[in-house]
């Protein structure tokens, strides 16, 4: 029997994405109540990063905020047209050396106290709860570690296409 319903119209995970996606916003709203419209929440670790770390190719960035190659060329295209960080040649003519710009440097104290805000918010949040998300997080984890996310989806396909 073929179900013809849309799949997409339920989601377990879809609440916890747009919860995530409210709380970003709540922390470019931050940025936008102090008058800093060229940050993104995105950049915040990156432009902190940069700040500790010195200049970095985006392939390091990538791996220091642990997001793909490609994600990372787009958050630096983006931050080098807010004027946050400049790019020079590398080590070799594929490589982008990123650092910041005397902008960026200047937000750095004011993304700092506000990742130190928001960790301390998130954990106040956290407390309230009656699981705490991060035992959430660690007991998913756990479950992974056992049997991953790939191999039950795999599982779960082949139990379909054998119906």
């Amino acid at each position: 029997m073929i179900n013809n319903e849309d799949p997409t119209k339920e989601s377990i995970i879809r609440p916890l994405k747009r919860l995530l996606d409210s709380m970003d916003d709540d922390i470019a709203l931050i940025y936008k109540d102090r008058g800093i419209e060229t940050v993104r929440p995105r950049f915040s670790m990156a432009l902190i990063r940069l700040q500790h770390l010195g200049p970095l190719t985006v392939k390091e960035l990538a791996t220091q905020i642990n997001v793909t190659h490609s994600a990372m060329s787009q958050t630096v295209a983006a931050m080098k047209k807010d004027a946050l960080v400049e790019s020079s040649p590398g080590a070799d003519a594929r490589t982008r050396t990123i650092e910041l710009t005397a902008q960026g440097q200047s937000l750095i104290p004011f993304l700092e106290a506000e990742w130190r805000a928001t960790e301390t918010a998130i954990q106040e949040l956290n407390n309230e709860l009656p699981y705490a998300l991060t035992q959430v997080v660690q007991d998913m984890q756990a479950a992974l570690a056992k049997r991953p996310f790939h191999q039950r989806i795999a599982d779960h396909l082949e139990a379909a296409h054998q119906e």
